[in-house]
């Protein structure tokens, strides 16, 4: 059973992406607020600032910083290592990388609702 109030930071250099993962989010009536990001490095500054995250939701392909980068740094930091991450791309071939970096999940994009709220919940203690 998923929580009632989670907040999710989603990570997404496309913004239709983006706003249709905060569709998807708000309407499960799991999510309390989507804070969104449109690089790495935008994510890792909403981390540093926020201590309430429960769960990050990243893409792999952007400019600036891409997920895999993004996944190093937040398993490296001893504050941050134990947040859940699930990866959403369109590359099978990153999935693997992903993985052997402290991805907890891993879906195919385009994101089917139910799918993301599975994985959510394996996710999510």
């Amino acid at each position: 059973m998923i929580k009632k109030d989670l907040i999710v930071l989603a990570v997404d250099d496309d913004l239709i992406n983006l706003k249709l993962l905060k569709s998807m989010l708000m309407k499960s009536g799991h999510v309390k607020e989507v804070i969104e990001a449109k690089n790495g490095s935008d994510a890792i500054g909403e981390l540093k600032k926020r201590d309430d995250i429960d769960l990050i939701l990243l893409d792999i392909i952007m400019p600036i910083m891409g997920g895999i980068e993004m996944l190093k740094v937040v398993r490296a930091d001893d504050n941050l290592r134990q947040l859940p991450i699930i990866v959403l791309t369109t590359d099978e071939t990153k999935k693997s990388d992903a993985l052997e970096f402290g991805a907890n999940g891993f879906l195919m994009k385009p994101i089917r609702n139910d799918d993301l709220m599975k994985k959510i919940a394996t996710v999510i203690i």
